[in-house]
């Protein structure tokens, strides 16, 4: 699921441009990085698998919207304040934006919480009117 691979991204090594807030709760995308790395745009894309059905950011930026997770705003060192893992801040370094450089939130989506992502849930249209009826959402 699309939760899932964020998961695995933000947590996998080789990946530059996903990373948790200083907080580990929250996402930090690098636009410019994300889509070189993962969308294969550009010149660093030859042989990669294809991750995500889209090349274009906009897409990216529709699902996490789809799957409950807000924008948040980043201040202009390009962190937030508190302090969290930091193991999960690539040592606090928050210079390398090749580009804007978003920030993402959901209340599911924590650096020590996997067991989380089972509550993210597509908010589809009959998702939307369960969950504002007070009902709980299966997944498929």
């Amino acid at each position: 699921t699309f939760p899932m691979k964020l998961w695995l991204l933000v947590n996998s090594p080789c990946v530059r441009s996903v990373r948790w807030d200083a907080r580990g709760e929250g996402l930090l995308i690098d636009q410019g990085l994300f889509e070189q790395e993962l969308l294969c745009v550009g010149p660093s894309a030859a042989g990669e698998e294809e991750l995500f059905k889209t090349k274009n950011f906009g897409s990216i930026v529709r699902q996490l919207n789809l799957y409950g997770f807000y924008k948040l705003t980043v201040n202009p060192m390009g962190n937030t304040v508190g302090s969290g893992p930091s193991s999960a801040t690539a040592g606090g370094d928050t210079s390398y934006a090749d580009g804007p450089l978003h920030h993402f939130w959901n209340p599911h989506f924590r650096y020590d919480r996997p067991d989380l992502l089972i509550k993210i849930k597509r908010l589809t249209k009959a998702n939307k009117e369960k969950l504002d009826a007070g009902l709980e959402v299966t997944s498929r």
